[in-house]
């Protein structure tokens, strides 16, 4: 009881901090002095002290059990590990929020320390709207979704977390994603504080440029966490499945890369002012609709945390009011630009990154609308549609072709104009020898089109074109690495996807059976009884057509606090692929229904991901 008490008080102190600082910071703006007023300073250091104590008292009312927290009560249990009762506390729609907040205002503390080379009133006004957002969710938490409400009487036991969330990898996962979709808004206010100021230069892009980088190198490796969660504990056996939730992470991560090459144009030649504003702008907007849809209950996901329609409808209006504010800043301040095209020619480096930018708002589109139409859909006519990987195949797919190929090409192009001379031979010696490395790659399937060649041979084009790049004596070898582990990543996908293989049948307790070249014998079962769960542990042995045997335990656990059933799968992975096997409790008496899986380049596809973010990383390390 004493730490729910101690957290509201320091969330409704936290709340009056932020009026004040709002107030201080218009306050600030009139004064005529060069320096930020004292007092502003600490008032942000009480905010991100009173929003700590905050979410600390969060997290130690989760670790002593107190149930007379009703986001305990909701969302833990006294047999739960230490682990997962301080994981618990954002693993749920309150907790979630103030973790939010938390990484928010430290943020607006952090630009604060790092911004002091910047114009004052540059600084001053991307507080303002930093505190705009703050005092939004503050207010939230506060009058919707309140982490701290109690319950009398008070209850023995709670009602537990969901088993699929106690994992390892979801505990990091929302923190990891968090920093990336929370960075945004500073890259949005930013943006709006130097609108206003005239500040859209030089000096404003290599400084917001940090802030880019860092929402997009935690956004990636967020992304990549959930979806290596998806992929063993849910037993869906991909890494990908346009779930709607993932969508949701996935269409402000084409913006911030949209964004992190747009910023290089105008960092370097002064162009795109624009459409670096609205990048900003669109960047956290899609950040903030991610949480709307999620935390209404709208999408119907296993990622979803709530279904309140009066949370939905305040996050709405507060999205709606965000929209508007920026909207209305853009117009009033922005400034004609001069077409980027005039000052260029169609083989530079500034079309090149154009064009970039054309792709990643195509894929962004085409996200978007699968996301979104079936819930206008069934709105408008009460219908429900399911948009599933085929639409976004047919539609993602036939462009990946030029993108990769240009991709290929662009980092090699000069800034204003290259000389079609200068585009070497060799590149056409790399493209024959994809092409054939491709075609023989695709004899060996079932897939026997042209369209999946040429698709291969566009992705092993970029990797030598990338490859290539490193005996080429130049500094930016952040984005060497990045187009790499891009290339590697592109062909991963594509392996894993045209060769991977998949047996399903129902088996009982000593029977064996032959699925094409492949045997199959359910050897053993067993059951044993956990702190908080009871779990059925299956033996199996696979005989592959060359003879080699692997022996899998998959398991079926029961959840006693909630009582629910979830399957662990057993994963043997090796630099080639990964053998899943997983199964499900039938109703009928004895039997499983078994699904055996083989994932080829399964882990290169999390590596490739990793070296990507390892690139953006060396770009702090430039010289």
């Amino acid at each position: 009881m004493f730490y729910t008490q101690l957290g509201n008080y320091s969330l409704i102190f936290s709340f009056i901090f932020s009026l004040l600082i709002f107030y201080s910071c218009f306050k600030n703006i009139n004064n005529k002095t060069k320096q930020i007023e004292s007092n502003i300073f600490s008032f942000l250091s009480i905010q991100l002290l009173t929003i700590f104590l905050s979410f600390i008292c969060l997290v130690a009312s989760f670790v002593v059990s107190d149930f007379s927290n009703e986001t305990v009560y909701n969302n833990s249990h006294t047999t739960k590990s230490i682990f997962y009762k301080v994981s618990g506390s954002w693993g749920n729609h309150e907790g979630s929020l103030l973790l939010w907040l938390l990484v928010l205002v430290l943020f607006v503390f952090i630009f604060f320390l790092t911004s002091k080379k910047h114009p004052k009133n540059y600084r001053i006004f991307t507080i303002i709207f930093q505190q705009v957002i703050v005092i939004g969710f503050i207010f939230f938490l506060l009058t919707v979704s309140n982490p701290f409400n109690t319950l009398f009487p008070i209850p023995d036991e709670g009602l537990g977390l969901n088993p699929i969330l106690q994992d390892p990898a979801l505990a990091i996962h929302p923190p990891i994603l968090y920093l990336g979709y929370v960075g945004s808004s500073i890259i949005f206010s930013s943006s709006l504080a130097a609108l206003i100021e005239d500040y859209v230069n030089k000096n404003w892009a290599i400084h917001i440029k940090k802030w880019i980088i860092v929402s997009w190198i935690f956004l990636s490796l967020g992304i990549m966490v959930g979806s290596i969660w998806a992929y063993y504990e849910l037993g869906w056996g991909g890494f990908w499945f346009w779930d709607a939730v993932e969508n949701i992470s996935l269409m402000p991560w084409f913006c911030l890369t949209a964004l992190i090459h747009t910023i290089i144009v105008l960092e370097k030649k002064n162009h795109l002012k624009n459409w670096t504003l609205i990048l900003s702008i669109a960047t956290f907007t899609l950040s903030v609709s991610g949480t709307f849809l999620v935390r209404s209950g709208i999408l119907n996901s296993v990622h979803t945390f709530a279904n309140d329609p009066n949370r939905g409808i305040f996050i709405l209006l507060f999205l709606f009011i965000l929209i508007l504010l920026s909207i209305v800043i853009y117009f009033l301040f922005h400034k004609n630009e001069k077409p980027i095209i005039k000052d260029t020619f169609l083989l530079s480096k500034e079309t090149s990154l154009v064009v970039n930018n054309w792709f990643m708002m195509y894929f962004l589109s085409v996200v978007l609308i699968g996301t979104i139409y079936p819930i206008i859909l069934e709105v408008l006519t009460n219908n429900k549609v399911s948009i599933g990987p085929p639409f976004y195949h047919k539609l993602l797919s036939p462009f990946l072709i030029p993108f990769l190929i240009i991709m290929a090409f662009g980092p090699k192009l000069k800034w204003i104009k290259t000389k079609f001379s200068k585009i070497k031979l060799t590149n056409l010696f790399f493209l024959i020898i994809s092409l054939l490395i491709s075609s023989f790659i695709i004899s060996f399937t079932e897939m026997k089109y042209l369209f999946s060649t040429v698709l291969f041979g566009a992705s092993f084009f970029l990797l030598f074109k990338t490859i290539e790049e490193f005996f080429i004596k130049n500094y930016n070898f952040s984005q060497k690495i990045s187009h790499l582990a891009f290339s590697i990543f592109i062909l991963s996908i594509l392996i894993n996807g045209i060769f991977s293989t998949e047996f399903s049948t129902n088996m009982k307790f000593g029977d064996e059976k032959k699925i094409n070249d492949i045997y199959i014998k359910f050897t053993n079962l067993k059951t044993l009884n956990k702190e908080n769960y009871k779990t059925i542990i299956t033996s199996f042995q696979i005989k592959d057509e060359h003879g080699k045997i692997m022996n899998f335990n998959p398991e079926v656990r029961i959840y006693n606090q909630p009582e629910i059933l979830t399957s662990e799968a057993d994963i043997k992975s090796n630099i080639f692929s990964d053998n899943f096997l997983v199964v499900n409790l039938l109703k009928d008496d004895g039997y499983f229904n078994v699904r055996y899986q083989v994932k080829p380049f399964m882990l290169w596809i999390w590596l490739s991901v990793v070296l990507l973010t390892f690139g953006g990383i060396l770009s702090f390390f430039r010289r």
